[in-house]
């Protein structure tokens, strides 16, 4: 992996342990040389992130649409800005820049970008290993709501079990490097459940 997207909160949330995690994630890239990919701002977690890659020696390339160069700051230390007209180009460019995304805590929009990119791999639309930074058990309730969808019908064990989950930044990069995509569909017919 050269490249990872993160996405996560233009807040700092609530505990300190989210602006942490998100600079040592950036300082782990850096230090493995991979090239953080994100929204471009320098507010929150968002800003941490990319702080963490920067401050440690690594490339950050931001990607913001026109409209929030003002509300969400732009970086002004970045190895690239991108700019783009919507949120749909914000995630496609993202998407074609990396290897593999991270999903850090965050609010609706980045529970938005995250559906989105793991319904793109559920479709086969990319292939690429998208993992859960648990961090503090932020996500517990959606993890648990995700298996919710395969014991309903909804989802397919194969297919949850693309989502990669961990608390521990190296165990989620490792997992991310060994991550192999699913070959089946996603349908599921009345046979199935």
């Amino acid at each position: 992996m050269k490249s990872i997207t993160v996405f996560c909160g233009s807040s700092f949330g609530s505990d300190d342990i989210y602006k942490e995690q998100a600079a040592l994630l950036g300082q782990a890239l850096a230090k493995q040389g991979i090239q953080l990919v994100y929204g471009g701002a320098d507010v929150g977690l968002m800003g941490a992130v990319a702080d963490g890659a920067l401050n440690a020696g690594g490339k950050a390339i931001g990607v913001l649409p026109h409209f929030l160069q003002s509300k969400e700051i732009a970086h002004q230390q970045l190895t690239e800005l991108v700019l783009v007209e919507t949120m749909h180009e914000r995630k496609t460019k993202m998407n074609d820049l990396c290897d593999g995304v991270i999903v850090l805590p965050g609010g609706y929009g980045t529970l938005e970008e995250f559906f989105e990119m793991i319904t793109w791999a559920q479709l086969g639309l990319h292939q690429k290993p998208i993992g859960l930074l648990n961090i503090d058990g932020f996500y517990d309730d959606l993890i648990r709501m995700v298996q919710t969808m395969v014991e309903k019908g909804f989802l397919k064990q194969v297919n949850r079990d693309m989502l990669l989950i961990s608390e521990s930044i190296e165990e989620l990069l490792e997992m991310m490097r060994n991550y192999k995509a699913p070959t089946v569909g996603k349908w599921i017919s009345k046979d199935d459940v």
